[in-house]
């Protein structure tokens, strides 16, 4: 069952809008509740005001234009203007996280408190934000001291959008995980969340949001175990696709399993919760060997591409390299977390003539200027280069892909860590190389 029609309207502040906060806000918006987003930022509020978003995410301009217009939408900056009447006070911060993934969990607490004293008793405070297990706790125990006549319930939703198909994600969820402490707040989150599914994953809130942890770490695991095995495979001469299939079709794991060969996570949601785990465990003095040692494998693996041109190109100074995609995956043009940007700034390094082409990237970083040339086309970035790169997969690539043999080099090769451009190349003859393969064909 998907988005099941406009239910009873409920007064909704949104608090925190960059990707999370304007996809919730406008989705909420779209089945029939009346939202106020709240954000400090003055910029921020007024291009949403005006129907666009901080960040591209495909289809959220047009929901947030129809959430305005239709008067269900608004956004301010102002906190008793935003969140005095509301039901539900729902926290959609994207927690701030460092270059090695620690997260500032006291920016979003906060940001929280300095709402809670305007809210009106009875209001349901909604914990979408990624942050530690026990942070609700720490938020009751602010009210219990600091506001001790507020009548306030804490609730936690963990997040689960996902860049470039976070509409759908939210308005048809395969479920929603809620943990509420009193009956009161789960009859109020279900009125404000039964338009959107009516399954629900009731829990208590520690259990929510260890829930978010558990995800994150139980995937991050199966991508680092799934390129371990991808790397003994092309040493073997096993192709990692093929045992893919025969992970898959074992009843005890499923089709569904995250256990395709590819790419590394490149941090984010799941680099955070391993690392919330992380300081969570040592904390208490508890030991955990396997969670330990996600984030190394997973950083190794991020040598991937390096190591096949270097295979290739012992030497790389001078050598004519073109990534096609820059962004941190498609349908985003951010470049935060990017592995492509990544091997870009690498490849300057070593002295290679990089050429670039990122169908929605216009600027460029500034320290590649001079360095890094960007092509107005993805075949033209390929026009005398030595090696091409797959960076992200914008499905545009498969078709410029198959048009390769016009511009290229006989000597052309392609790496490819997801297969993405497999199909499209396989009948040209050039050499391809993807995690797994266990020999790049054409040689």
């Amino acid at each position: 069952m998907g988005v099941r029609g406009e239910g009873l309207m409920m007064k909704v502040c949104v608090q925190g809008l960059w990707h999370l906060g304007s996809v919730t806000a406008a989705s909420l918006a779209s089945v029939g509740h009346d939202v106020v987003g709240l954000d400090a930022d003055q910029k921020t509020i007024d291009g949403l005001n005006q129907g666009k978003a901080p960040l591209f995410e495909p289809g959220l301009d047009d929901l947030l234009q129809v959430g305005i217009t239709k008067g269900r939408l608004r956004f301010a900056t102002d906190i008793a203007n935003a969140a005095a009447d509301a039901e539900v006070l729902w926290i959609t911060f994207d927690t701030p996280v460092d270059d090695d993934d620690r997260a500032d969990v006291e920016f979003v607490l906060n940001q929280i408190k300095n709402v809670l004293p305007v809210l009106a008793d009875g209001t349901v405070v909604l914990v979408s934000s990624q942050m530690p297990v026990g942070s609700i706790r720490k938020l009751e125990a602010f009210v219990c001291e600091n506001l001790p006549n507020k009548q306030l319930s804490f609730a936690c939703s963990p997040e689960n959008l996902r860049l470039g198909k976070a509409l759908d994600v939210f308005l048809k969820p395969d479920r929603i995980v809620v943990g509420v402490r009193t009956d009161d707040a789960r009859r109020k989150l279900e009125q404000l969340l039964l338009p959107v599914t009516d399954r629900i994953e009731w829990m208590s809130v520690a259990s929510a949001e260890m829930t978010k942890h558990a995800i994150n770490a139980f995937l991050a695991t199966s991508v680092t175990f799934a390129n371990e095995i991808a790397a003994i495979c092309e040493l073997v001469g096993a192709d990692a696709k093929e045992v893919e299939r025969g992970l898959k079709t074992e009843m005890r794991i499923g089709p569904k399993a995250y256990l395709s060969p590819g790419g590394p996570f490149a941090g984010g949601t799941l680099a955070r919760d391993i690392e919330f785990l992380g300081i969570e465990s040592r904390a208490k003095q508890l030991v955990t060997p396997l969670l330990s040692s996600v984030r190394a494998s997973n950083d190794e693996h991020k040598n991937w591409v390096r190591r096949k041109l270097l295979e290739r190109f012992p030497e790389l100074k001078g050598v004519q390299v073109a990534i096609w995609g820059l962004t941190y995956k498609p349908g985003t043009d951010t470049l935060r977390r990017s592995l492509a940007v990544e091997l870009c700034d690498w490849l300057i390094e070593q002295g290679a003539a990089v050429h670039v082409y990122d169908p929605v990237v216009r600027e460029l970083p500034e320290r590649w200027s001079g360095r890094v040339i960007s092509h107005a086309r993805a075949l033209d970035a390929v026009v005398g280069t030595d090696a091409l790169v797959l960076g992200t997969e914008w499905p545009e690539f498969r078709q410029a892909a198959e048009e390769l043999l016009s511009v290229a080099n006989s000597n052309l090769v392609v790496i490819d860590a997801n297969r993405h451009l497999q199909a499209a190349v396989a009948s040209l003859g050039l050499k391809y190389v993807a995690v797994g393969t266990p020999l790049a064909s054409g040689n």
